[in-house]
């Protein structure tokens, strides 16, 4: 798709299903946003933030949180398409989450998204499944896989 679909109803959510968006623009994973996220999280592993000891350890440097590279998902699904059309847009939850490769610090990484469900939940509301692949350039596993659920609700008629 050229223009980032601009969704304001359930039924044009329900048309996006099985329509895969993106991917994202790439964007570089910095050691300085390992640190920043280490610093909110509280999760100082050696691994993420001591480029020295991380040199001689399994990956050979650091490399992000996995669940940094998830906590991208909602901006990237901005990248990806237009909210504004609903009244408001909620994250939900995840139904699973995986992390099939770690994130080496210098990588590129963006994403793609698939609407796979859309069920009403309520007059005028409903709740979105997409499927999130989180990918960095060169790496053939996905960095992140999740389902995420989101709720939408319309703007009320008149």
């Amino acid at each position: 798709m050229s223009q980032k679909p601009r969704p304001t109803s359930i039924q044009e959510l329900k048309d996006l299903q099985g329509v895969e968006l993106g991917p994202t623009a790439w964007h570089t994973l910095t050691q300085e946003d390992i640190n920043t996220f280490a610093d909110v999280t509280h999760d100082h592993q050696w691994i993420h933030v001591d480029p020295k000891r991380a040199a001689k350890g399994p990956f050979g440097g650091t490399i992000g949180h996995g669940l940094f590279i998830l906590s991208l998902g909602p901006a990237f699904t901005e990248e990806l398409m237009a909210f504004d059309g609903f009244m408001h847009s909620l994250n939900y939850g995840y139904n699973k989450v995986r992390f099939p490769h770690p994130s080496p610090v210098g990588s590129r990484v963006r994403m793609r998204s698939t609407l796979s469900s859309v069920e009403e939940v309520g007059e005028g509301a409903a709740q979105v499944v997409s499927t999130q692949v989180f990918e960095a350039e060169g790496i053939e596993k996905p960095l992140c896989v999740a389902e995420s659920l989101g709720r939408f609700t319309e703007h009320p008629a008149g």
